[in-house]
């Protein structure tokens, strides 16, 4: 699905309202500006930033992660990976292969986003697992 920044609350329509999303993209590719949308459409109008280096943001059972620097791992040392058993939308950028195994084993359902940079507007392809 190709959109522009203006047209994201289509694919907010497409995705889960609840439960595990993988987002998967180079840098700048868009992954916090849909989850800033995410968060609009579903009522949450505070500042909403990467969590770069505090890992995890939650906005009322929204739950932001970032595990760019430290990959899966990081989830796990800070006990975080338990968080994922909880009722609500877990958004997980960078998340990487080692996530995707852990998840799997544990039977816990997800989808991704993988986000390609095209001009001015993205290609969003969404996979469930």
């Amino acid at each position: 699905m190709i959109l522009g920044l203006n047209e994201l609350s289509k694919i907010v329509e497409i995705l889960p309202k609840d439960g595990i999303i993988l987002l998967k993209g180079n840098l700048a590719s868009g992954k916090t500006t849909l989850v800033k949308e995410i968060a609009k459409i579903y009522g949450f109008n505070q500042n909403i930033c990467s969590p770069t280096f505090s890992i995890m943001q939650n906005y009322d059972k929204i739950y932001h992660y970032d595990i760019y620097q430290y990959g899966s791992e990081r989830i796990l040392q800070n006990g975080l990976f338990e968080n994922l058993f909880e009722d609500g939308l877990h958004l997980i950028e960078w998340a990487d292969e080692g996530l995707e195994r852990m998840l799997k084993k544990f039977n816990l359902p997800y989808c991704t986003v993988e986000i390609e940079i095209l001009n001015n507007k993205r290609n969003y392809k969404v996979t469930y697992a």
